[in-house]
């Protein structure tokens, strides 16, 4: 086996403080921060001179994580995606939540901005999707039994 687990998934924001608040507000539980430069960055994100804070995340059962990043240097050359949700690439992260509802509004008091509509597949789920940090899209499901 080459994969034996997904260990987190990368963010890249422009206000960190931000989007941290939004990821807590959502549910998320603060793991830590830190500050990366030097040879081994630039070798591993292949941009030189890096500097950047990262933030951690992780869901509440301890098997979903989120870092979050704000570079310093280099300056990006262009900003985040905004395209609908049926673009190729566009990244999202769907989170199970207790109330899609009580979550949505919550995270509107961040910048959230729904997609479309908060929807109900049969007596299964309510789910809907909000603009997060940096454009990202994020899902929010509700199961219904």
């Amino acid at each position: 086996m080459t994969v034996y687990r997904m260990d987190h998934v990368g963010v890249v924001v422009e206000d960190l403080a931000a989007a941290v608040a939004f990821f807590v507000e959502l549910g998320l539980e603060p793991e830590g921060e830190t500050t990366v430069e030097g040879e081994w960055v630039d070798q591993l994100v292949g941009l030189d001179g890096v500097r950047a804070d990262l933030a951690f995340l992780r869901t509440p059962d301890g098997h979903g994580r989120v870092e979050l990043s704000t570079f310093h240097t280099p300056v990006a050359t262009s900003g985040a995606p905004r395209a609908p949700v049926n673009v190729p690439g566009i990244p999202r992260l769907t989170f199970a939540v207790d109330s899609v509802d009580d979550v949505l509004a919550r995270l509107r008091t961040h910048g959230a901005e729904l997609v479309g509509e908060v929807a109900q597949y049969e007596d299964f789920y309510r789910y809907c999707y909000v603009r997060g940090p940096a454009g990202v899209i994020i899902g929010m499901v509700e199961e219904l039994r």
